[in-house]
């Protein structure tokens, strides 16, 4: 099969490069392409991405490549983890928020609404070309943050396609660490939107072994949530990190503002891996890629990429369509939650009923979600005061009036109609 990764430049592509090399097992990836806007990203990624196929031996034909149409003809499946701006728009939504009193992260809040709707249009351009040039039944894999706004508008368009984020294995493998098993025997009771998750059970030989993990491991598991092992012991679940920006936003804010933002220390991650790669004699992953961020995203994507063309029939956690699995939620929205992966897509686990105290909050963003693609869609003023005004990070007349005003002056270049006034 042929696999084509647009943002193929990327430093964590040697990462997904190195998995198919090792985990591919019953796929056979005889072809991968590299698509890039960034010349010269491609010409220190491509060439180190092949030393690490050659030593493992692999006999896939890698290239890489600035034409798009050639990188997704005929391919199988797409794999999208594509920056629109670089880490110097990110630096940004890490920053204007924080002065407005808000949260400043890429994928939560007023900066990962911004990423939104630079985004949306490129990924939507991107799909236009796969569903022209790729195989009749490829399959779209977004790893492009935010990932559940981004595969919404993805499914509204009607493509084959599916999200993907590493939150939940990244919890599987955690588990399986510290209780000694592999990680293939924990399923975890995973449930919310895209970067607003809880673990609520991990399974082993179908007994929740949760409550034993909290009690043992406690402090350690607490690290991950970045919030106090009370909180999970309070809501009897482990929260993703990313829910920290809701239940401790204040002291969040007062905590990143002045400080040099992550997207700073990416950037420097970013020269010293490509100054790493463009090492003629490198063919191993330098150990500062983990650093980068990601963790398990190869073992996360191959996997996904495994089960549809095998039809293997097994389960993992992805972002689909709601389609009532949560039924305090609209059809269309897109949910993250355990499926069952075969060649015809994803198919939800039951899902136990979602308590009050999580299910308001996946209720309010998702609402908010649904605005943010109908802005970066249709664009307007009004639109994206909308979406800022349900988002429950602002929620403020006043303040959403003054975070709108920043995100379309700061992202003006990105967005044709920002200027229009519409």
């Amino acid at each position: 099969m042929k696999l084509a990764v647009v943002g193929g430049g990327s430093t964590y592509t040697p990462e997904l490069v190195d998995g198919i090399a090792r985990l591919t097992g019953d796929i056979k990836v005889t072809e991968l392409v590299l698509a890039d806007p960034d010349a010269s990203r491609l010409s220190v990624v491509g060439p180190f991405c092949a030393r690490v196929l050659a030593r493992y031996g692999h006999p896939a034909a890698l290239s890489w490549t600035a034409d798009l149409d050639a990188a997704v003809d005929g391919a199988a499946a797409v794999l999208l983890q594509l920056r629109v701006g670089g880490q110097a728009t990110r630096d940004r939504d890490e920053t204007w928020p924080l002065e407005c009193g808000c949260i400043g992260q890429e994928t939560t809040g007023a900066g990962g609404f911004a990423k939104a709707l630079r985004t949306v249009p490129v990924v939507l351009d991107v799909a236009a070309r796969v569903r022209e040039m790729a195989a009749p039944d490829a399959w779209i894999i977004d790893f492009t943050n935010p990932v559940g706004i981004v595969t919404r508008a993805l499914l509204d368009a009607g493509h084959r396609a599916l999200g993907l984020c590493n939150v939940a294995i990244g919890y599987q493998r955690l588990f399986a660490s510290l209780l000694g098993v592999a990680p293939e025997l924990v399923h975890l009771d995973h449930v919310g939107l895209n970067h607003l998750t809880w673990e609520r059970a991990a399974l082993v030989d179908g007994a929740d072994v949760l409550p034993s993990l909290l009690s043992g491991f406690g402090t350690e598991i607490a690290a991950h949530t970045g919030q106090p092992l009370a909180v999970t012991l309070a809501t009897g679940a482990v929260p993703s990190y990313y829910l920290r920006y809701y239940w401790a936003h204040d002291l969040v804010v007062a905590e990143e503002s002045g400080q040099p933002t992550r997207a700073q220390a990416v950037a420097e991650i970013e020269r010293q891996l490509l100054s790493l790669y463009a090492g003629p004699s490198l063919d191993t992953k330098p150990e500062l890629l983990s650093h980068r961020g990601g963790a398990f995203y190869s073992e996360a994507a191959v996997a996904l990429l495994a089960s549809l063309v095998t039809d293997a029939g097994d389960r993992q956690v992805v972002n689909m369509r709601n389609n009532g699995t949560l039924p305090f939620l609209a059809d269309e929205a897109v949910i993250e939650v355990p499926a069952v992966i075969s060649s015809s897509g994803a198919a939800p686990v039951p899902v136990a009923p979602v308590s009050p105290l999580m299910s308001g909050l996946i209720a309010h963003v998702s609402a908010y979600e649904q605005l943010a693609v109908e802005a970066a869609l249709r664009g307007g003023r009004d639109r994206v005061f909308a979406a800022l005004l349900a988002h429950p990070l602002v929620g403020q007349f006043d303040l959403a009036e003054r975070l709108t005003d920043r995100l379309l002056a700061e992202n003006a270049q990105f967005l044709p109609w920002a200027g229009a006034g519409a």
